[in-house]
């Protein structure tokens, strides 16, 4: 047991060293290569920061550990509004200026009364990971399209500013993708080991697992990232990291992990998570729509209530453990 809880912690750090290599070396190389600021935004570091989850229910999956594939991509929803948004308004009031943001919303909304649906039947099917995966190419086109179409972007200005704030040459930039690329995978079969090691230890379902300890630790990079954006004043960021990972987890993260191998579902993944992860999204879409009434900020009082949902939630996942 103890060795598995090692292996947790050295997987999880390992896991968001290596992600930062690769979002640095991915951005890095795009820029070499031309790609504009903006898609780099969108594109590169939205995936990079959230190849922790997909390298990690992908693992799980072809592993046969559904709780933890799909504990991990909700689990990773619920953390980062309630938790890290929670945290980051806390620090700092998030401000909203992006329109691309505002439309996110709605889109979340339905992709995840879409993704309830699919759990009505007790398990996502390649043809359900077909239609999630169909979604999230036509609204990553979209939303690529909809972003070059605004030249004044603020994501776009502020995605050339770290650029060249930390430029490196080209053989650097890509030895660094490939590193973190590789170090992300050797650290989520560390994660994932570690993780069913535990759960088989301590008798608790995988999925547990994968909704708290794996699930926080897959969102470490967006915690990190919103908590210096809002600091630094780029409001946009920060809540566009929280908004993009929710979309990819619902839609890419599960998608792959089902296509590799379909996923069964538990009917307390609808019952008790799917119902907390709509709620919260319900909530940020109901903020969403308060922010033109309260001077377009996510206040430090909304940021507590959110953070307030997530230690209840996660406090009712540890007492169903000890009543079982």
């Amino acid at each position: 047991m103890a060795l598995a809880f090692i292996a947790v912690i050295l997987g999880l750090a390992m896991l968001v060293w290596s992600a930062d290599r690769f979002v640095e070396g991915s951005a890095a190389t795009a820029r070499h290569f031309g790609m504009p600021p903006l898609l780099i935004g969108m594109v590169v570091v939205g995936f990079g920061t959230s190849a922790p989850e997909m390298v990690v229910s992908a693992l799980a999956a072809w592993q046969g550990k559904s709780g933890i594939a799909l504990g991990n991509a909700y689990g990773s929803n619920i953390t980062n509004i309630a938790l890290i948004l929670g945290v980051t308004a806390l620090i700092s009031p998030i401000a909203v200026h992006s329109q691309v943001l505002r439309k996110e919303l709605p889109i979340l909304t339905v992709v995840t009364a879409l993704a309830a649906w699919q759990l009505s039947d007790g398990v996502i099917t390649r043809a359900d990971a077909a239609l999630l995966l169909a979604v999230f190419a036509g609204l990553m086109a979209w939303t690529i399209w909809q972003g070059l179409r605004q030249q004044n972007d603020a994501l776009g200005s502020e995605i050339e500013q770290e650029l060249a704030a930390h430029a490196m040459p080209v053989r650097r930039a890509v030895f660094c993708l490939a590193l973190g690329l590789i170090l992300l995978i050797i650290s989520s079969r560390i994660l994932v080991w570690g993780a069913v090691e535990i759960a088989e230890g301590l008798g608790v379902s995988d999925l547990i697992i994968g909704l708290t300890v794996v699930a926080v630790g897959t969102s470490l990079p967006e915690l990190a990232s919103s908590i210096i954006a809002a600091r630094r004043g780029e409001h946009d960021i920060a809540l566009g990291n929280i908004l993009g990972s929710n979309l990819f987890n619902t839609l890419a993260v599960v998608g792959v992990a089902a296509a590799i191998q379909p996923l069964s579902v538990g009917a307390e993944v609808l019952d008790r998570d799917m119902l907390v992860m709509a709620a919260l999204t319900l909530s940020l879409f109901a903020i969403g729509y308060g922010w033109r009434q309260s001077g377009g900020r996510i206040s430090r009082s909304k940021g507590g209530l959110l953070l307030a949902a997530y230690l209840a939630y996660t406090a009712y996942l540890i007492n169903t453990v000890w009543a079982g």
